[in-house]
């Protein structure tokens, strides 16, 4: 009998306690309707301050790149010549080789002679500033990074072409833009050519990336904001050959 009664107790208590955890007939049951989500993270690669030790991607890599090697008839999309495409980060990683930077086939491309060198003739091959600056990107790592560059230092006062303008277009420019078939008809390789498109808004338009105009170098990249603003000086100043 007392264990009955011991049994009955308990029962008692813990239905007394399902009565005070159970809402009362007046106090409306709330359901909690939200469900986790993941944070959105911004797409593409980390923005950083650049900094001089640094080769980045976005900004100096990949402008070579699709500069010199990925025009019609090369390694862009639809062309893919020997089968590679060198148009973004994911195609030129396939030609590196981040444990061994010197064997990367990107980078002992062009240091090859003859019909093996990259870009091919009659395209000027990369000077070896720019090939320094491939071979140090992979050494870094080769990552698919990008920087803001400040303009504190630039210089836009008195610009010349010969020493800050051309420079510019040969490095991400004349690659596509010079030859006896230059892309789309438009030869960046003189003063003279330059000043025509400079003329028409057309260089100035394609470089900021305007409504109306093929953005250059490519849709995906953009010269500095230094850069831009120096040729608009130059531009400013009269076009001239100096």
């Amino acid at each position: 009998m007392r264990i009955l009664g011991l049994l009955l107790s308990i029962i008692v208590f813990v239905s007394c306690l399902n009565d005070k955890n159970a809402p009362s007939p007046n106090q409306p049951i709330v359901v909690d309707t939200t469900t986790a989500t993941n944070p959105v993270l911004p797409a593409g690669p980390a923005v950083t301050s650049c900094s001089p030790d640094t080769v980045y991607f976005q900004q100096t890599i990949l402008p070579l790149i699709t500069s010199n090697c990925a025009m019609s008839g090369c390694h862009d999309a639809i062309s893919k010549k020997d089968g590679v495409i060198l148009t973004d980060y994911t195609n030129i990683m396939r030609e590196v080789k981040v444990a061994s930077p010197t064997s990367s086939d990107l980078y002992k491309c062009l240091n090859e002679t003859g019909k093996d060198r990259m870009p091919p003739a009659p395209a000027a091959e990369f000077s070896l500033a720019n090939k320094a600056l491939v071979l140090k990107w992979i050494q870094q790592g080769a990552k698919n990074n990008s920087c803001v560059a400040t303009t504190v230092n630039c210089d836009t006062t008195g610009v010349s072409f010969s020493a800050t303008v051309f420079p510019t277009l040969k490095t991400y420019c004349t690659g596509c833009h010079s030859g006896a078939t230059p892309s789309a008809g438009i030869d960046l390789n003189s003063h003279a050519a330059v000043k025509v498109y400079a003329a028409n808004g057309k260089l100035m338009g394609s470089i900021n990336h305007s409504a109306g105009y093929k953005p250059m170098p490519s849709s995906t990249s953009k010269l500095g904001t230094c850069e831009i603003s120096q040729i608009k000086a130059w531009i400013a100043e009269g076009t001239l050959n100096n």
